[in-house]
């Protein structure tokens, strides 16, 4: 075994074992939520909202070579794929309940890349996100909300449920399937709110508590972030009015431009089929992510401006963004996972409307930002710069008062 393998096996090792000692600290309905969260409630049961989330990896992704091909993880029908790669589930409770903010003509917060997961039936957008990925086909694929509560009712915790909500999980009729599957969400929301999750422990943290010094590199990334580069613009760096950590996120939408990811193997699944004899993507190779525009089409609410919206993505949270085992990690950005590196998506940031510099053709050319990237007239070194800044938002670096 290379000392490189070694050290990357010890640096997993102690991040785990961080991991497990700060479980100590979780109250009864955090602990709920953190056991459902890791256990495997699939069918077949071999996958956990763990397994596309990983602790080790800023709750995303944790597999090389998924993360250096197509991104997008595949279910627990191993044939079967989704269209994009794992959003973070860090920090993920602090997107505000979906809605259309009037004055900046914009829609604000929700959860999963689209937002579709807005909040409205749990009161919090992090626990209807929750609820999906257990009954959807191409993720943990039970069939039913009592199939999920069954295998609560006969796991290892399951007196931990009785503890948290004061009575044994129960199914019996549809509202109470309909009521404890909503509390198992409830609880995951719960442990994805808490301090194991949301650590706000950086070396960005230490730094805004005096607790740390950063580099001349990575205070001159800072100033670009918030200056040259505008990144600031969507991802704030600031502490709140009243102190509150920052969360490198507006909540809002955006279409960077980002070409196709080709791939993506949501482009093949035309040939793989649902249990009901239908494609998952009969579009095939010409599928097109609407993003938030395919959310609001839906919602007739909102419907007359999902054009106004197509390709747009959840701004996700720059918090954790080079979080990895080691130094030499595959991660992949972007919605679907175009880039490979925070290199490239700096880059690209930077030179995306560059005559000079090539990129393929955005996926949905529609509603792009051009006003904040794609000709910012960075150099090389401002890149590097504002890269060196980036990694320190990993949690980790300190333990927080």
């Amino acid at each position: 075994m290379t000392k490189i393998k070694l050290w990357t096996l010890l640096l997993v090792l102690i991040l785990t074992i961080l991991v497990e000692s700060a479980s100590a600290e979780l109250n009864d309905e955090e602990q709920l939520g953190k056991e459902i969260f890791f256990d495997k409630i699939s069918d077949p049961d071999s996958m956990a909202c763990a397994d596309c989330h990983a602790p080790q990896y800023g709750y995303t992704g944790p597999i090389a070579g998924i993360n250096v091909k197509g991104s997008v993880y595949r279910g627990a029908v191993p044939q079967r794929f989704g269209n994009r790669k794992p959003p973070s589930a860090a920090y993920a409770t602090l997107s505000p309940i979906f809605h259309y903010d009037e004055a900046e003509g914009l829609f604000v917060g929700g959860n999963f890349w689209d937002g579709r997961a807005t909040g409205e039936i749990l009161g919090n957008p992090a626990a209807d996100q929750a609820m999906g990925p257990f009954l959807n086909p191409v993720e943990q694929n039970n069939p039913s909300k009592e199939a999920v509560l069954e295998q609560i009712a006969t796991s290892k915790y399951a007196g931990l449920w009785e503890s948290v909500w004061g009575e044994p999980i129960s199914y019996a009729t549809q509202e109470e399937i309909d009521m404890n599957y909503g509390r198992a969400a409830l609880a995951i929301a719960a442990y994805e709110n808490s301090s194991e999750v949301n650590q706000f422990s950086s070396k960005y943290d230490a730094y805004l508590e005096d607790e740390a010094d950063l580099t001349d590199e990575e205070l001159w990334g800072l100033e670009l972030f918030n200056g040259e580069a505008m990144c600031s613009n969507c991802h704030p760096s600031a502490p709140g009015p009243n102190g509150e950590s920052p969360l490198f996120t507006d909540f809002t939408y955006d279409n960077l431009g980002i070409p196709k990811n080709p791939d993506n193997p949501f482009y093949d699944m035309d040939t793989v089929y649902l249990d009901d004899g239908s494609p998952i993507n009969p579009d095939g190779a010409n599928w097109v992510d609407p993003g938030l525009g395919g959310f609001l089409a839906t919602v007739p609410e909102w419907e007359e401006l999902a054009d106004e919206n197509k390709g747009k993505h959840k701004v996700p949270t720059l918090r954790n963004v080079n979080q990895q085992p080691g130094n030499y990690f595959p991660k992949a950005y972007g919605h679907n996972g175009y880039f490979k590196s925070l290199e490239d998506i700096v880059h690209f940031y930077n030179t995306r409307d560059n005559e000079s510099v090539e990129w393929p053709e955005p996926e949905v050319p529609e509603n792009i930002n051009t006003e904040e990237m794609g000709n910012l007239g960075l150099n090389d070194s401002e890149e590097k710069a504002i890269v060196a800044f980036l990694k320190t938002l990993s949690d980790g670096y300190y333990v927080p008062e």
